[in-house]
């Protein structure tokens, strides 16, 4: 039985009924609110491990309330869900601090598959902070970002490279697609590519890979992206 708490914030009494009736089917503890002066409030009452907020709300919309509470240095996991999804749009519930975003209309698979996958990063976040994480014959330290190539050798990865890894790391073995990694480690910056994040790829299999040309552990899913055999 899972025993995470899921603050629920929308609007449509027809969707928040659906996602809230299917979470608890699927053993969250789920709470509601229903428009955004409210969910601000049951927010700083705190104990969710998870919130999954509207964008257009009565009162107040879900980006501004995820700014304000990222102001007030709550990092409780916010997946943004709405109609719209245009770059721009997915673009500023990232720089708001949101986690992920999910459109409307979506399948339920696709919401189990999120929340979980966020629930999970948060989590790995806690638990692995300070502790070295073997990758292959080397290792990378998530706080201090110091790293061990698979020869032995002390390297420095640069910010991107880093990022990449940490969200390979953070998956837990998950496969993280190309354009998580774009929105996540290049955010607004509009000249990458998906070739891009392959290039750096192949940059991080040469620090921890025996062979780069053959990976054990930096594995490629064709047509979807990435993952992290730990």
């Amino acid at each position: 039985m899972k025993q995470e708490r899921i603050l629920v914030v929308e609007d449509e009494p027809r969707i928040a009924r659906l996602v809230c009736d299917n979470l608890e089917a699927e053993g969250y503890r789920i709470s509601l609110a229903t428009d955004g002066e409210s969910a601000l409030r049951a927010i700083r009452a705190g104990g969710q491990q998870l919130i999954l907020l509207d964008v257009m709300l009565p009162n107040l919309d879900g980006f501004s309330i995820c700014r304000q509470i990222r102001q007030e240095g709550d990092r409780t996991p916010v997946i943004f869900v709405t109609a719209k999804d245009l770059t721009p749009d997915r673009v500023k519930g990232l720089l708001a601090g949101g986690d992920d975003y999910l459109v409307k209309p979506f399948h339920l698979d696709e919401l189990f598959a999120r929340v979980h996958a966020v629930l999970r990063r948060a989590h790995w976040n806690q638990t692995a902070v300070g502790e070295p994480i073997a990758i292959g014959d080397g290792w990378i330290n998530l706080e201090t970002r110091e790293s061990c190539r698979a020869d032995g050798s002390y390297c420095t990865l640069n910010a991107k490279e880093f990022g990449i890894l940490k969200l390979l790391v953070e998956a837990r073995g998950g496969i993280i697609t190309r354009q998580e990694i774009l929105n996540n480690v290049w955010g607004e910056e509009s000249e990458p590519t998906p070739r891009t994040v392959d290039n750096y790829i192949v940059q991080l299999r040469k620090h921890f890979e025996n062979d780069p040309a053959q990976p054990s552990f930096l594995l490629t899913i064709r047509g979807t992206g990435y993952r992290l055999k730990i």
